[in-house]
């Protein structure tokens, strides 16, 4: 398996502390993905660290995914708990941790540059990881059978539509509008629609 890594993120420290702990080699490709390399975006759109690539070409592209599937393939003691609430407690811990290190992370790159400047290219490299993205999953067969990603896909464009509304992904992404308007009929989302 092919991990993309930076030796700086605690993303990446967490996934390698869990490989570790399972006995489980990972080859390490050093990446910057501030940089948006090319090795990477083909695997992962986000742009993001860690990125684990499977032997089958099944691409993990964020560390709690990486991190649950590497505890049920590892011969060692098990990381997530199956059931219960000790597994509950378990994600939830961990959730915590992920927004420490995501604030933390952030923080640190609007710290390296003049406040603006920051601000500005923070916001670039985010547009641009969600309409790799979207480019990506346009080409994707998408489910039509209800599941925590498809919750997960309509819940982003619904977001999209309520704080960018003036970026119309739609035109770019006809397949993946077909896609949400089919599913926002569901009540599940139809009451959930985010009010101003």
């Amino acid at each position: 398996m092919k991990l993309h890594y930076a030796a700086t993120s605690p993303f990446v420290r967490k996934v390698s502390a869990v490989a570790m702990h399972h006995g489980i080699a990972l080859e390490r490709v050093d990446t910057n993905p501030h940089d948006s390399p090319p090795h990477l975006l083909v695997d992962n759109p986000l742009s993001k660290v860690p990125t684990l690539v499977l032997d089958n070409g099944m691409v993990l592209p964020d560390s709690p995914l990486i991190c649950e599937y590497l505890d049920s393939i590892g011969t060692g003691e098990k990381l997530l708990p199956a059931a219960g609430p000790s597994r509950w407690e378990a994600l939830r811990l961990a959730a915590m941790a992920d927004g420490i290190m995501t604030a933390a992370v952030l923080r640190r790159g609007l710290s390296l540059q003049p406040t603006e400047a920051a601000r500005t290219a923070l916001m670039d490299r985010q547009k641009a990881a969600v309409f790799r993205t979207l480019d990506q999953l346009e080409q994707e067969p998408l489910p039509a059978t209800l599941s925590l990603g498809v919750v997960g896909l309509v819940c982003a464009l619904g977001y999209l539509d309520f704080r960018f509304s003036a970026e119309d992904w739609r035109a770019r992404h006809p397949g993946l509008a077909a896609f949400f308007a089919a599913q926002s009929e569901n009540p599940i989302f139809a009451r959930t629609v985010p009010q101003a």
